[in-house]
């Protein structure tokens, strides 16, 4: 599709995507969400993208949804309720997603960053999860995830306020892992993605988030237990696992044969086994 509001390009197996509304500060619009769900789409079925990095163009990451028009964003949404989803699942894309988060990170501009996998921020970032002060709740399952990453006081303290989060807080509290100057940000997010994208066997970082993503929702050690073990089996007798011993005995990079795309397995099948 053609974008109007984002910028897309790959670059050494590493996609950027950018919000590009800055005369806007990158006020989301609908419009913007599905762009964004089509680059993230392209990127997780691409075996030429290892890693994708999302960063705002000016000086925000972005305000949050765009109210000029009274609310109608919300209006429109609720139109579109049968439409398709505007976000994919971070869960369920198989490459990392890293989060570039410059200036003002609000609204769904804090939500949807906390699905994905790494957080980077500017020293002048700032946060908020302003849902409150506009008589609205947080979206983009981010009261399941918040808590998970910070603690239930933690989350409560900054969702129930809805106050303003600066960056060495949010260093301190887990939600980035990172803080960089502003000029940067952006550089070392791709230098992070380029890592992965030179560094590491492609399905063993699939299985690895996904297997992040999974024992979130599970409760009982030994079942997780008895689930890692049996993924650390089946790598163990995979074609880049043996690669990978062979490359590190031989002191060469390694030669990747298995993709994404074509030989990650479901995590469902391996539960199925006793």
């Amino acid at each position: 599709m053609t974008y109007e509001f984002i910028l897309f390009d790959v670059v050494d197996g590493v996609a950027t995507l950018t919000l590009n509304r800055p005369e806007k500060r990158n006020a989301w619009t609908r419009r913007m969400g599905i762009e964004i769900r089509d680059a993230l789409s392209q990127a997780d079925g691409r075996d030429d993208v290892r890693a994708v990095v999302v960063t705002g163009a000016g000086k925000d990451f972005c305000v949050g949804a765009d109210l000029e028009g009274g609310g109608t964003v919300f209006e429109e949404a609720e139109r579109q309720a049968g439409a398709p989803r505007l976000s994919l699942k971070a869960w369920d894309i198989r490459k990392p997603v890293i989060a570039a988060l410059n200036g003002a990170v609000a609204g769904v501009g804090a939500t949807l960053p906390l699905q994905w996998d790494i957080r980077l921020a500017g020293e002048s970032t700032r946060m908020t999860f302003v849902f409150v002060k506009r008589g609205l709740v947080p979206e983009a399952a981010s009261t399941w995830v918040l808590p998970r990453l910070v603690g239930m006081s933690r989350a409560s303290d900054l969702m129930l306020t809805g106050r303003l989060v600066k960056a060495p807080e949010l260093l301190s509290y887990g939600i980035v892992s990172r803080v960089l100057p502003a000029a940067e940000l952006v550089a070392a997010a791709q230098a992070l993605a380029r890592e992965i994208a030179t560094e590491t066997a492609p399905v063993a970082v699939a299985l690895t988030k996904r297997m992040l993503w999974e024992m979130q929702s599970e409760p009982d050690p030994s079942v997780a237990e008895r689930l890692d073990t049996q993924v650390f089996g089946w790598t163990t007798q995979s074609a880049d696992a043996r690669e990978g011993i062979r490359a590190f005995l031989e002191k060469r990079p390694a030669r990747w044969s298995m993709s994404p795309t074509k030989d990650l397995p479901d995590l469902a099948s391996f539960k199925t086994k006793k």
